[in-house]
């Protein structure tokens, strides 16, 4: 597809979760024609992926795509290995919850849906502040990237310039928050729970459950999580 002169196209590496959600918003207010790309990478639970999908309805993504990979296979994370238990209280060094690879993979696919579709500007919610320490989430990793996309690629040896954008990783979950309601993002539609149920409940008790209620706690935001021992939402 031959990118029109008129239209800044954007691929947006969409989780499903909170962070992705917000990152989607902010493209969309930028001008971009956004496209979202959600990965099902053998993750414990499919409920991220289906609500990867009503949130990039919800905020008119141009197209949606659903990429299958299964890191299952390689193991070596708790979000990918039923053997391995998703720890409930943060832990030192970087945890369990790390999955090998998965963000290179992931910018990777970007990377190459963006050459398809005569996008050169990619969009990915990592955050280094309020996180749980995973080594591909830092400034030094997108950068990075964003060198090899320049080396990578037709668009980059024939004098394009691929941007790698993390507009959240210097925000705290707090910060994350209040910008995403400024948009008016449905954080009710999202899930980011390592260990979610069908119905997309949330368990309450792991890293990312205790970093996320932090959020709207800090932000003095209602939570409308849906949590599993029947929670629905929290005041701020």
């Amino acid at each position: 597809m031959e990118p029109s002169p008129q239209i800044r196209r954007a691929i947006v590496l969409l989780s499903g979760g909170l962070d992705s959600a917000t990152v989607l918003a902010m493209a969309r207010e930028q001008g971009y024609e956004t496209h979202t790309l959600a990965v099902a990478y053998g993750q414990r639970h499919l409920a991220e992926v289906r609500a990867a999908e009503r949130v990039a309805q919800r905020l008119q993504a141009a197209t949606h795509r659903l990429m299958q990979v299964d890191l299952a296979q390689l193991g070596g994370s708790a979000l990918t290995d039923p053997h391995i238990e998703v720890p409930n209280h943060p832990t030192s060094g970087i945890p369990a919850t790390y999955v090998p690879a998965r963000n290179t993979l992931f910018l990777s696919l970007a990377l190459g849906c963006a050459e398809v579709l005569g996008a050169q500007d990619l969009f990915i919610g990592v955050n280094a502040v309020d996180y749980s320490g995973y080594p591909d989430c830092r400034p030094e990793f997108i950068e990075s990237f964003q060198n090899l996309a320049q080396l990578a690629t037709r668009t980059g040896t024939e004098g394009g310039r691929f941007r790698v954008h993390a507009p959240l990783i210097h925000l705290s979950k707090a910060q994350i928050v209040a910008e995403g309601v400024r948009l008016r993002v449905d954080y009710a539609e999202t899930v980011s729970c390592y260990r979610a149920d069908d119905q997309g409940r949330a368990c309450g008790r792991c890293d990312s459950c205790r970093l996320r209620a932090q959020g709207f706690r800090e932000a003095g935001v209602a939570d409308p999580t849906r949590y599993r021992d029947g929670r629905v939402s929290s005041a701020p």
